[in-house]
């Protein structure tokens, strides 16, 4: 599910930021990407996002800005004279060398060094708390309108399974008046048992009745974990594939166009279902 979400944490020594995107994904995939000095912290990070996230490619980024009015670099004076000094002794025992630039002492190992940066742990688990709550909240609004989008579609197939409940119930009639039709354009009419023998076998050929009920107990499962709440994507994508097989199969067994028709319209619905379920934790 796509959130975005940003805390700050302000502090004498500097500002503590975490972002953390999130966009659809069938697992849980997390990145976590942390200042080096805070890099014991990735662990602790990624368990409290994996606590709260079942689903989703998530990235976590920190940073920390350190407070204007401090130097972020800090000059060993001792070393960068100790440099100089033995650079004019070469100086003066060699004329010929040029002399020593500011930037040439600057660039001696040592002389310049990252100023530690403090303890920021506290800081930088608030930071990625708030963040996570931020998330959590807008993934759980997106969740409910998903949800809402879904159930309506499941009514669509609870129509679309009342529609063929009425389509096999009148298939019988339609069956055994075309077969008794082709019957007397051959020419020599059966009689009556036999033709309905015939009716009864391409009948149970064409018998989608169990596929239907099928359909109604997925439909049903599919709203219960809806109204349960939770990580309920990955049931909700099972399911979506046993309505796909079970409308597959309604189209296989058609006896007639109507029969296809509201197969392929089933069939339509799920896919849209199956797309949106992508999305769901």
């Amino acid at each position: 599910m796509t959130a975005f979400a940003r805390a700050q944490i302000p502090g004498e020594q500097g500002d503590v930021v975490c972002e953390l995107r999130s966009v659809n994904h069938r697992y849980l995939e997390i990145t976590v990407r942390l200042p080096e000095v805070h890099g014991t912290l990735e662990g602790r990070v990624r368990e409290r996002l994996a606590a709260s996230l079942a689903r989703g490619k998530v990235d976590c980024q920190v940073m920390w800005r350190r407070a204007s009015a401090e130097a972020g670099l800090v000059v060993d004076g001792r070393l960068a004279g100790e440099v100089a000094r033995a650079a004019e002794a070469l100086r003066a025992a060699y004329p010929a060398l040029a002399p020593l630039a500011v930037a040439d002492i600057l660039r001696w190992p040592g002389v310049v060094a990252q100023r530690p940066a403090p303890a920021l742990d506290g800081p930088v688990i608030e930071a990625c708390e708030r963040a996570l709550a931020d998330l959590v909240e807008q993934r759980r609004r997106e969740g409910a309108r998903l949800a809402q989008g879904l159930g309506e579609k499941l009514d669509l197939v609870d129509a679309g399974a009342a529609v063929l409940r009425g389509l096999v119930a009148e298939g019988l009639g339609a069956v055994r008046a075309r077969l008794r039709a082709r019957v007397a354009a051959l020419g020599p009419v059966l009689d009556d048992a036999r033709l309905e023998q015939e009716v009864v076998l391409l009948a149970q050929r064409g018998d989608v009745e169990e596929e239907v009920e099928r359909l109604a107990a997925h439909v049903a499962l599919a709203r219960t974990s809806l109204r349960e709440g939770g990580p309920v994507g990955r049931r909700l994508d099972f399911l979506m594939q046993e309505l796909n097989r079970e409308a597959n199969t309604v189209a296989s067994k058609s006896l007639s166009a109507r029969v296809s028709s509201a197969a392929v319209d089933l069939k339509v619905v799920i896919e849209q279902m199956r797309e949106q379920v992508q999305n769901i934790e």
